[in-house]
């Protein structure tokens, strides 16, 4: 497992593409925050806290996390490396694991540098760093939990096919879905028990909880079970491809 996370991890730093895409994602997260005016400018919330940074990065991280892991079975069913991967003494739920914790680990590698937002929002204040940390934290949780369940679901598409843009298609689609998909059709149904089931089967509802500092283990265990159940579907995929 720790062969084929490092392998994974060293093969998207290896070139540009990869520090491009971490490139990308910094810049965009940090326009929209604290450049571009809007609903995500820190600067015109009037407030020194990090709830827009943490409205805002489910979104852009439903387009890097497919980027990152379009490439992880994908390239390796076309290029011919995944059946080598399958007939090595390696078992499937290593092989998946160490899959997830390396498109996992790139994403958290993303998100360290913005932790250096929290040393402008330390100046914004009237005290110096006088800010929420329950949201911050809480937020930084919520973030990680989601991140698990995108990295499952992208990891899953990535095996279903052999072309990475179909990967990267299918699986920013299927985390969309996974994020706010339920919250549209419970807006569409209208209001009553039915749409509130409806929106709890959501990401959104459970994230955005946690990103107001309120942790509940109910939410940690939907990331938990959503992540569990898309790398058994992969696991699946590659027993049958084996």
């Amino acid at each position: 497992m720790l062969a084929v996370f490092l392998k994974d991890v060293r093969s998207f730093f290896s070139g540009l593409l990869g520090f491009l895409i971490l490139g990308v994602f910094l810049l965009i997260s940090s326009l929209f925050l604290w450049v571009i005016p809007g609903q995500f400018n820190i600067l015109d919330q009037g407030f020194a806290e990090m709830s827009s940074f943490f409205l805002f990065a489910p979104w852009i991280y439903l387009l890097l996390i497919p980027a990152v892991a379009m490439k992880s079975l994908a390239e390796e069913r076309k290029s011919g490396t995944l059946e080598l991967l399958l007939i090595r003494p390696i078992s499937l739920p290593q092989l998946v694991l160490g899959k997830w914790l390396g498109i996992l680990s790139i994403g958290f590698i993303a998100f360290l540098p913005t932790l250096f937002y929290l040393l402008g929002l330390g100046d914004l204040g009237l005290e110096k760093n006088n800010y929420d940390s329950g949201i911050v934290w809480g937020g930084y949780t919520g973030l990680l939990f989601l991140l698990c369940s995108y990295s499952a679901i992208a990891l899953y598409c990535s095996s279903l096919n052999q072309n990475q843009v179909v990967a990267l298609l299918l699986a920013a689609l299927g985390c969309l879905l996974f994020y706010s998909g339920w919250g549209a059709l419970a807006s569409w149904v209208g209001s009553g028990r039915f749409a509130e089931n409806l929106e709890w089967l959501g990401a959104k509802t459970h994230y955005q909880q946690m990103a107001r500092g309120v942790i509940d283990l109910r939410d940690l265990l939907f990331f938990v079970f959503v992540t569990l159940f898309f790398l058994t579907l992969t696991y699946l995929r590659l027993k049958h491809d084996r």
